[in-house]
């Protein structure tokens, strides 16, 4: 039979591990590394991560947070991702996910999406001309997340190929 002391253990060591494991997933090198490894994938050069354009993530998701709605802010400096969703589940790197998965349902020789599908969260991670990043994630009143990522400079222009 395991001792009060031991169970009490294991729990503070799965809850620093779990907390360790989602603050690890929300870094900026993350989210850095989450868009690389899409943009690699069709040829495209690295993006870097930038404390101006961050700053704009920053501030626009603090806005968000009592709302949670997924709302763009309407920029026109920057090109812009947003995510949201109940549990500490979406993290900056699960965000990432969500957006490079459209790649399923793009069509790079139309360069359209498929029938009722949406990919230009895909084309914006992947957009060869968008060479700075910086990207956000906040816990809102309700308990949800908020994961907002801007791009400069910005894209998915009508006509154009993202690469």
């Amino acid at each position: 039979m395991l001792s009060k002391s031991l169970i009490f253990a294991c729990f503070i060591f799965a809850t620093l591990a779990l907390t360790h494991m989602c603050h690890a997933q929300n870094s900026p090198q993350d989210y850095v590394n989450a868009h690389n490894a899409a943009r690699a994938a069709v040829g495209v050069g690295n993006i870097q991560w930038d404390n101006r354009v961050a700053q704009y993530a920053q501030q626009y998701a603090n806005q968000r947070k009592g709302d949670c709605a997924l709302r763009h802010s309407g920029s026109k400096q920057y090109g812009e991702n947003i995510a949201t969703g109940s549990g500490a589940f979406l993290t900056g790197t699960a965000a990432v996910k969500l957006w490079v998965d459209e790649k399923a349902d793009y069509n790079y020789n139309s360069n359209t999406c498929a029938p009722n599908k949406v990919c230009g969260h895909y084309t914006q991670v992947v957009w060869r001309n968008s060479v700075r990043l910086g990207c956000a994630r906040v816990q809102c009143n309700n308990g949800g997340y908020f994961v907002t990522c801007n791009y400069d400079p910005p894209g998915n222009w009508v006509g154009q190929k993202p690469y």
